[in-house]
């Protein structure tokens, strides 16, 4: 890790009126990829699996962002993400409901890219 601050630190500091959500999609990114790396980047709690795979963006406030910052290469039939420019894809949770609704399609799209960098 790069950083001096944990993911969990940032997020027990950070002022955001969706924290509880914001914690509840952490935990399913953690859940589906253990593996993954932690740290601070661009900003936002950040998860990578030999390259950078999703970054928070808590400066929104409307809704918990997450960045899938090469989006293009997952393929997501449930519609939690949303593509967006430059090859990124945006998943936005608005709720609990949100969070709870996407559990399993969140884990799916970890996953896939997990099996994805395994084939790099």
């Amino acid at each position: 890790m790069s950083s001096k601050i944990t993911i969990d630190q940032f997020v027990e500091d950070l002022k955001h009126p969706l924290k509880s959500e914001m914690q509840a999609v952490i935990k399913i990114i953690r859940q589906a990829g253990p593996d993954l790396e932690e740290d601070i980047k661009w900003g936002g709690p950040s998860f990578d699996y030999k390259e950078p795979m999703a970054t928070f963006n808590p400066r929104v406030k409307e809704y918990v962002a997450v960045i899938f910052h090469r989006g293009e290469i997952l393929e997501d039939k449930s519609g939690v993400l949303e593509p967006g420019p430059k090859g990124k894809a945006y998943a936005k949770f608005y709720s609990m409901g949100d969070v709870t609704k996407h559990k399993g399609n969140l884990a799916k799209v970890v996953k896939q890219w997990i099996k994805l960098m395994k084939t790099k």
